[in-house]
């Protein structure tokens, strides 16, 4: 698969997913990942749809992952956290949510302020 139809295949699997058709978003999601199963974006796509069905196992099965193999990403960071608060580990939500903050501020870092 093509790296342009992977991303407009994920693409319109978000937009399914915007309009509540998560079977057929999930399906172009999977079609994806069994050809690219590391495929990041896919990974963190078929993880929100999954919370969004409060299917989470699922969901953070995928979004572990996506963290292996993008451990620097703030939205993996943020969606394990929404999924470790939703499964009631408050300590490993307030841990992924701290770690999202850090790399927010790395990001913040690393763009000199403006002068006015």
């Amino acid at each position: 698969m093509s790296e342009e139809s992977t991303e407009s295949i994920i693409q319109s699997a978000i937009l399914d997913y915007t309009l509540n058709d998560h079977d057929q978003a999930l399906e172009k999601l999977n079609q994806v990942l069994k050809s690219e199963p590391e495929n990041v974006d896919a990974l963190l796509a078929i993880a929100e749809v999954q919370f969004s069905l409060e299917q989470y196992d699922n969901a953070l099965t995928h979004a572990e992952k996506a963290e292996s193999l993008a451990p620097e990403d703030i939205h993996i960071k943020t969606t394990l956290s929404r999924i470790w608060m939703e499964k009631g580990n408050k300590e490993n939500a307030e841990s992924y949510g701290a770690k999202a903050k850090m790399l927010s501020w790395k990001e913040q870092l690393k763009t000199p302020p403006s002068e006015n």
